[in-house]
C-alpha cells in the first residue's frame, strides 16, 4: 500500500510553511532523543558530528542520499525537548527547518511537527515527498519496522504537493 501524503502548506508573511506531522506512542524526551542524538538520527536521516549548540554548525551525513554527503547544518535554536530550529545552505538552496514536539492529551504520546519554512513553492513537488519519506524513516527506526522505499514517495506524491500551491 502506497503511503498517503500528509503535508499541509500554510501561507506566512515571509512565504510558506510546509508542515508535516507524526504522532508517536512515546514520551516527549524519547522522541526528542530520536531527532537530536547522533546515534539515533543515524537510523533515519544520518549521523551528525561536531559541537552541537545554538549558533554552532554541525555536519550531518545524509546516509540515505546518493553518495552519502556530509553537509553543514546551523543550529539556530535548541529548546529541549520541544523545539529545534536548523538551517542549511548547499547547492540545492537554502533550507530553514523547525522540529516542534508536544505531549498530546493522550498519556505517553508525542506529536512531532516538521516545519519547512519556504520563500517560494517552486520545488514543493520534490521537497514534500522527501520529508514524508524521512519522517516515515523515523517511524520505522523508532518501531523497528521495515524502511520505506523512496520510490513510493517520489514521484508518486509529487502531484499532491504541487496541488497545495
Amino acid at each position: 500500500m502506497a503511503p498517503e501524503p500528509t503535508g499541509q502548506l500554510v501561507p506566512t508573511p515571509a512565504g510558506f510553511d510546509l508542515i508535516l506531522t507524526r504522532t508517536y506512542l512515546a514520551p516527549l524526551d524519547d522522541v526528542w532523543a530520536s531527532v537530536t542524538e547522533s546515534e539515533r538520527t543515524a537510523g533515519w536521516f544520518g549521523p551528525w558530528r561536531g559541537e552541537a549548540a545554538p549558533g554552532r554548525t554541525v555536519e550531518v551525513q545524509m546516509v540515505f542520499e546518493e553518495e552519502a554527503p556530509w553537509s553543514p547544518l546551523l543550529i539556530e535554536a535548541c529548546e529541549p525537548p520541544r523545539r529545534l530550529a536548523l538551517s542549511a545552505q548547499d547547492e540545492a538552496g537554502s533550507w530553514s527547518l523547525e522540529l516542534l514536539l508536544a505531549a498530546t492529551q493522550t498519556a505517553g504520546t508525542t506529536e512531532l511537527r516538521l516545519v519547512h519554512h519556504l520563500t517560494s513553492t517552486e520545488d514543493l513537488g520534490s521537497i514534500g515527498p522527501g520529508w514524508e519519506y524521512y519522517l516515515d524513516m523515523l517511524t520505522a527506526a523508532r518501531t523497528g519496522g521495515p524502511r520505506p522505499d523512496f520510490g513510493d514517495y517520489y514521484p508518486a506524491q509529487k502531484a499532491y504537493f504541487e496541488a497545495l500551491t
